[in-house]
This record gives structure tokens, C-alpha cells and sequence, in this order.
């Protein structure tokens, strides 16, 4: 047993066995209301699946943003889009209504994977980071930037140019 295995059985964190030696599970909470799911998204979630054994994606319900989904089709898509982004990470879609440290204590999250594209984006995130560590301190929140290709898509304007009538091919998938 090595030092980093006990600070994990300490944590609460589980241990997997693979090949016969006892390793820590790394479980990995990408949150978000999707609302569409966007190839910003898409790009967070083939990154974050290469940090964890495990990523749960969890599709807020937020009612407060006016969802242009219904929280049904929204894990739909995310579950549709996700599919074909396992790797070595096992992947689970859920809803989640509660406080985002609520949540990934609930999946057993060792960390909050977030996106981030621009300065205004880490202003928020860094209020968020504050709060949640007041909240849970063993969860750590892992910051991936966005490619330049996606730094500018944004669900909010996604849905603003479908509505429209633009055309938002170059920002999502086929399926959306």
C-alpha cells in the first residue's frame, strides 16, 4: 500500500483493481445545463475523459435559465453525443438538481471539471472555485481551456441564432 492509496481510503475515495495491483478510482463531475450540448462541450468532455476512470456528466436542471430543452431531450443529446466519446473512461449522463458539491459527493467526484474560454469565464469560475471549497474542500475543480476553434461558442448564442433561423451546424453536432 502506498501513501497516495491510504490519503485515498482516507478521502473515501474507492480503489479499483487493475492488473492485479490496487489503484485509486479517479471520478470526475463535468456539470452543465447543455441546453444544447455544443462542440465546446464536446471538447471539455474528449479531454476530460483522458484525467479520469470515471466522468459523470451532470445535466442541471436550473429552471432559472430558461431552458430552450426540456431536461429529457438535454440528457438525450448529452447521452447521444457522449457515447462515442468513451475512452478508457466510463461515462454517465445524469440530471442533478441539488448544490453541485451535493452532487459530486453524491457520484463520489474527486473533481469538478470545468470549461473555461475566456477571462469573463474564469471571473465566474473563480467565485464558483471560492464557494464550493467552503463547502467540500476534497473536491478539487480542474479548469480545460477551450480549443481556439471553440473559444467563442456559447450555448446562450447557439440558441439565440437557431431561433432565429441561422444555421448552427458549425457549433454542434448533426443529432442537435
Amino acid at each position: 500500500e502506498t501513501a497516495f492509496s491510504r490519503l485515498g481510503s482516507l478521502r473515501g475515495i474507492g480503489n479499483v483493481r487493475r492488473g492485479g495491483t490496487s489503484m485509486t478510482r479517479r471520478v470526475g463531475l463535468y456539470p452543465g445545463t447543455f441546453d444544447p450540448i455544443t462542440n465546446g462541450h464536446l471538447d471539455i468532455i474528449r479531454r476530460a475523459v483522458k484525467l479520469v476512470d470515471h466522468l459523470v456528466i451532470g445535466v442541471a436542471i436550473n429552471e432559472g435559465k430558461g431552458p430552450m430543452f426540456s431536461l429529457e431531450e438535454r440528457v438525450e443529446m448529452v447521452r447521444h453525443e457522449a457515447e462515442r466519446l468513451r475512452g478508457q473512461a466510463t461515462i454517465e449522463v445524469r440530471p442533478f438538481k441539488s448544490l453541485l458539491m451535493q452532487f459530486a459527493e453524491e457520484v463520489g467526484a474527486q473533481m469538478i471539471v470545468r470549461g473555461l474560454r475566456a477571462v469573463s469565464d474564469f471571473e465566474y469560475e473563480f467565485q464558483m472555485v471560492g464557494m464550493n471549497m467552503r463547502l467540500n474542500n476534497e473536491v478539487e475543480t480542474v479548469f480545460l481551456m477551450a480549443e481556439p476553434m471553440n473559444q467563442a461558442i456559447a450555448s446562450k448564442l447557439v440558441k439565440e441564432i437557431a431561433t432565429l433561423g441561422g444555421n448552427i451546424s458549425q457549433f454542434t453536432s448533426p443529432y442537435v
